[in-house]
């Protein structure tokens, strides 16, 4: 039988130290992580974990002692500054097991005992030093059946439970891309897509822990319940497996009870307006690829107070709501903070107020520190001055979330007599609790504190009484209380004096009265560390008692936060309170790009929009020249429709807008080499996606089609995707293109229309040019491209702009003299270009050639489509 571990040690050999034995057995059970093994005040790590270690945190690599005959790699990190080392291999997606010391090192025989208190994973850090004040830390499981996906997810810092259920990979693919879960669940099983078998934090789990009926015990067993139709889950079996697998993951790896997750919450996708993880991207909502967060939509957006607002804020800008009646309710609040001038008031409170949501969950897992329920105690004293700012308001969700905050004055008075003003950082160090909260642990404090007193008058005494005037009382660590006298004086030590050390050049000595003192003294210290240690836990006991009421207050004042927020952004940037109408279409009037409009000096030139049927505009063809301001107008009004439904103002003038179910964008290039796309590949695929989910309810934005293949293949998809999104999915869309020939598809009655935005070419004294974006929509088409000006703008050597202008009047010149072909034709008659797609045979073209369809009867139609389709 092999016994030989990952790191070729074979840690059954009888020649293993004891010590070395005790890692080993921690070891097994945690083969798949770094082992943080205690060590008097050092977590050290060995063999292989310890090469790894040194790599990752740059920590020094040593060998020392021997076991079996071999050295020992290790290296070690201060047991008082862990939670840094951990905090950046939770970063870099590791996973690390705490083996502590569970005895007590001075009555243990032999070595202490050892033992894995806690796994610490990507997804499930809870502790406030591992995580990022201002983003959800989450733990994601899928399970997977015949007809989709199901998703689980928690957010153990806050105490979140969420399951769904999704029927495509690419409903999951959106699903992942929203939630951006620090950690993945999945079966060890083949077939997964890249986008989860490739994702960093993904772990593999037997797939025996996603049975659903296993799963559904599993669950009714955790929450104490006879069924799950509470929880609106029991027609949902594959997110009844997910949340099982997580919920079994999370308790192998707290080793803990988890009182905290009291519910599972079902969010349908039904109520969001969907966008896949393409639409996230090209929006920039809270990330950039240069990684510069602050020129993202959330980075102008987010002027929360709190880290707790600055996280939902987040989850509500990743899922934009459909229902008009919370949406409508929520714009109405901002209003009113505005008006009333309430959303400064709380907000100035809220400087004061810290995050509570994840103070609560450290509550329920008993890892609150001090300065945890000092600041809860501050927050709860909060409440009454937010109370009465709010009451008075006329707003339903601001009166709701009022009367959220609940009573809490039981607790705050409380936790005002319990914890001094200042606490200390550990409660293990003790000076947690005020003076008068508890009468013993005051007469024990006492003790220890007059000890002082009590050695300067038995100093003074001994001295008097001994005659020996250097005569002094000390303390150390090791032998306790002792009276000092010099080597010189040590004869006239009085007989009633017991020698308990000698130095060099003193004696010490103990009496029978200091040594009743020392017993008294140490054993109050003792004795008042330990009943701190007491009271502490029955605080927390007592705070878990009435932990539902205290959670539903901190996301009361988390909503508050971010309404506030709203309202501070909509009267610093000038923005409107949007109009949510149930008639279809969309109508803006000078809208502006949130983000540009924050960044550039000068100032942002507005823009209208107008889709709907009743001025025959659901899709706009938009031409113009690079850098004119097309993509910015597409997205800026992407951005203004998602912010309304997420509750906030928006940066228009005026915006009324329709029902919308989704948001879907194709903008941008770039290819994706991990999965073998190009860029033409990427384009196209995101181009399909949108073609085969938009709806008559969908905005959709489409940016250069096409522009990556030929030109003539490049026209063909652009006209054909064009026309399937205005006619096929009816969606509301935004067309940018180069190609002029698509102005052709604007025709009266067909929904289609032209807008362009233009720029003016001014002549210098010098005779050179100077272009001026004028970044405004204008009705019809551009008529020009200004190509060269903006190469010149970027560049380019001027030989290769006089070279391009020369050859620009050629081929212009070649156009006016031959008539201008439909695509078909052009495609025939280019028998040089290779299209995406291999060609037709030459006969069928040359018959193609020679049809004319306005000659044609409905049956010669037909009779030369076959014979077509035959020489095809």
């Amino acid at each position: 039988m092999n016994t030989k571990d990952k790191s070729g040690i074979d840690k059954d050999v009888p020649e293993h130290t004891p010590l070395m034995r005790q890692f080993f057995a921690a070891k097994a059970e945690h083969p798949d992580v770094l082992l943080f093994f205690r060590m008097g005040d050092f977590y050290e790590l060995f063999y292989d974990d310890a090469r790894k270690a040194a790599r990752l945190l740059d920590i020094t690599l040593t060998q020392r002692g021997n076991s079996a005959g071999q050295p020992i790699p290790m290296a070690g990190v201060p047991h008082h500054s862990a939670e840094g080392y951990l905090a950046r291999l939770v970063a870099l997606g590791e996973s690390v097991a705490i083996c502590e010391q569970i005895g007590d090192p001075a009555l243990a025989k032999g070595i202490v005992e050892r033992k894995v208190v806690r796994v610490i994973t990507p997804g499930t850090v809870t502790d406030e030093a591992l995580l990022n004040e201002r983003r959800d830390t989450l733990l994601l499981a899928i399970s997977r059946g015949k007809h989709g996906y199901g998703v689980a997810w928690a957010d153990l810092a806050a105490g979140r439970f969420l399951v769904n259920e999704v029927a495509t990979e690419d409903a999951l693919e959106a699903e992942i891309a929203r939630l951006e879960p620090a950690e993945v669940l999945v079966a060890d099983e083949d077939g997964w897509a890249p986008f989860v078998a490739e994702r960093n934090g993904m772990r593999r789990r037997p797939p025996w822990l996603f049975d659903i009926d296993s799963g559904r015990r599993q669950l009714l067993r955790f929450f104490a319940l006879h069924d799950l139709s509470g929880f609106g889950l029991e027609d949902k079996p594959l997110a009844i497996a997910a949340a099982a697998a997580l919920l079994g993951y999370v308790e192998e790896t707290q080793k803990q009870r988890l009182p905290h997750l009291t519910s599972i919450a079902v969010e349908s996708g039904d109520g969001a307006i969907a966008m896949n993880a393409a639409t996230r991207r090209h929006l920039e909502l809270d990330s950039r690829v240069d990684g510069d967060s602050r020129t993202t939509l959330l980075g102008v957006l987010d002027s929360t107070v709190t880290p707790m607002g600055g996280r939902l804020l987040r989850r509500w800008l990743h899922r934009p709501l459909r229902d008009r009646d919370v949406l409508r309710h929520r714009h109405h609040a901002v209003s009113t903070l505005i008006d009333s001038g309430g959303g400064d008031e709380v907000r100035e409170r809220f400087r004061a107020l810290g995050d509570l949501e994840r103070i609560l969950s450290r509550i329920a897992l008993r890892s609150a520190r001090p300065r945890d329920l000092s600041t809860l105690r501050d927050g709860l004293g909060l409440l009454p001055d937010v109370g009465t700012i709010l009451r008075p308001l006329d707003s339903p969700r601001l009166n709701a979330l009022c009367a959220s905050l609940g009573e809490h004055d039981e607790h705050a008075h409380l936790l005002a007599q319990a914890i001094v003003t200042q606490p200390p950082v550990l409660a293990r160090d003790g000076g947690v609790f005020a003076t008068g909260y508890d009468a013993e642990l005051d007469e024990l404090r006492t003790l220890s504190t007059n000890a002082d007193q009590f050695l300067v008058d038995l100093e003074a005494r001994e001295r008097a009484s001994s005659g020996i005037p250097t005569l002094k009382v000390g303390y150390n660590r090791v032998h306790g209380y002792y009276l000092e006298i010099s080597k010189a004086q040590a004869e006239k030590a009085p007989t009633h004096y017991t020698r308990r050390q000698t130095l060099s050049n003193a004696e010490r000595y103990i009496t029978e009265e200091l040594k009743q003192f020392e017993d008294k003294v140490l054993s109050a210290r003792e004795r008042s560390l330990a009943r701190e240690r007491l009271l502490y836990e029955q605080l927390l006991d007592a705070l878990n008692e009435r932990l539902e009421p205290l959670k539903r207050c901190a996301a009361a004042l988390s909503e508050l936060d971010v309404l506030c927020g709203f309202a501070e952004r909509a009267a610093t940037l000038d923005w409107s309170r949007p109009e949510l109408s149930d008639a279809p279409g969309l109508r803006i009037e000078r809208g502006r790009h949130p983000v540009v409009e924050a960044v550039r000096k000068e100032p942002f030139e507005p823009n209208d929009l107008i889709l709907d049927e009743d001025n025959g505009r659901r899709m706009l063809v938009i031409t113009g020249p690079n850098m004119g301001g097309k993509s910015t107008y597409m997205r800026q009004n992407a951005l203004i429709v998602l912010l309304a439904h997420i509750g906030s103002f928006v940066p228009a003038s005026r915006a009324v807008i329709g029902p919308i179910d989704r948001i879907l964008t194709r903008i941008g290039a770039g290819d994706d080499l991990a999965r073998g796309q190009s860029t033409f590949m990427v384009e196209m695929s995101e181009t399909s996606y949108i073609l085969h989910h938009a709806t008559h309810q969908s905005l959709v934005l489409m940016d250069e089609i096409g522009r990556g293949t030929s030109t003539y293949d490049g026209l063909a998809l652009a006209e054909a995707c064009a026309r399937h999104l205005a006619h096929g999915n009816r969606a509301y869309t935004l067309f940018a293109t180069h190609y002029f020939e698509l102005t052709a598809l604007a025709e009266p009655g067909n929904g289609i229309a032209n807008v362009h935005l233009d720029a003016v070419e001014h002549h210098d004294k010098n005779g050179g040019e100077q272009l001026v974006f004028m970044h405004a929509v204008k009705d019809g088409p551009a008529d020009r491209s200004f190509g060269l000006q903006v190469a010149a703008l970027a560049g380019l050597p001027k030989s290769v702009i006089k070279q391009a202008r020369g050859r620009l009047i050629e081929l212009e010149q070649q156009g006016r003299d031959t008539p201008k072909p439909s695509f078909a034709k052009a495609a025939l008659d280019a028998p040089q270009q290779f299209g995406l797609f291999a060609p037709p045979s030459s006969a069928a073209l040359d018959a193609l050639a020679e049809v004319d369809p306005d000659e044609l009867t409905p049956k010669q139609a037909l009779e030369a489509l076959y014979r077509i389709k035959a020489l095809v």
